[in-house]
C-alpha cells in the first residue's frame, strides 16, 4: 500500500481490498488490536466522527468491519489554510478474527471519539478426565 499525497496535503491510501476484489480511495485509520485471555479487543482512532457515523458488523461470521466517513470542514472563500493534516472521506477496515470467539456476543462503544469494539473468547473446554480403575 502506497501513500500518496493527495489536494491540500491530506495522505490516503490506495489500497486493494482481496474480500471485494476492487480498488479504492481511504484516509488511514488506526487500530489497535490486543488480545486477553478473556476477549479480542479492538480500539481505533475516529477523531472528528460521531459514534451515529461509524458502522461496526460481523461479516460472514468471521470478519469484523469498521466503517464511516469522515467530512470536509466548510471553508468560507475568505478563509486561508496554513496545513490541513485531518483526513476526510470514507474508511473500512477489515479485520479477520480468530475461531475461537462468540462472535454473537460483540460489543462496541465509543468515548473520547475512540471506539473500542470487544469481541470475547469461547471458555477453552477443558479435557474430560474419567478415572478408570485399575484391576487386580
Amino acid at each position: 500500500m502506497s501513500l500518496i499525497p493527495s489536494f491540500f496535503g491530506k495522505r490516503q491510501s490506495r489500497v486493494f481490498d482481496p474480500l471485494s476484489g476492487e480498488n479504492a480511495w481511504f484516509v488511514n485509520t488506526l487500530i489497535n488490536w490486543k488480545e486477553t485471555p478473556e476477549a479480542n479487543v479492538f480500539r481505533a482512532d475516529l477523531s472528528g466522527l460521531k459514534k451515529e457515523k461509524v458502522k461496526v458488523e460481523v461479516k460472514d461470521g468471521r470478519l469484523l468491519q469498521i466503517r464511516g466517513e469522515r467530512h470536509v470542514e466548510k471553508e468560507d472563500r475568505n478563509d486561508m489554510w496554513h496545513r490541513i493534516e485531518r483526513s476526510s472521506g470514507k474508511f473500512l477496515r477489515r479485520l479477520r478474527i480468530p475461531e475461537n470467539v462468540k462472535m454473537d456476543k460483540v460489543k462496541a462503544s465509543m468515548e473520547n471519539r475512540v471506539l473500542t469494539v470487544i469481541v470475547p473468547k469461547e471458555q477453552a473446554k477443558k479435557p474430560d478426565l474419567k478415572s478408570i480403575k485399575i484391576s487386580d
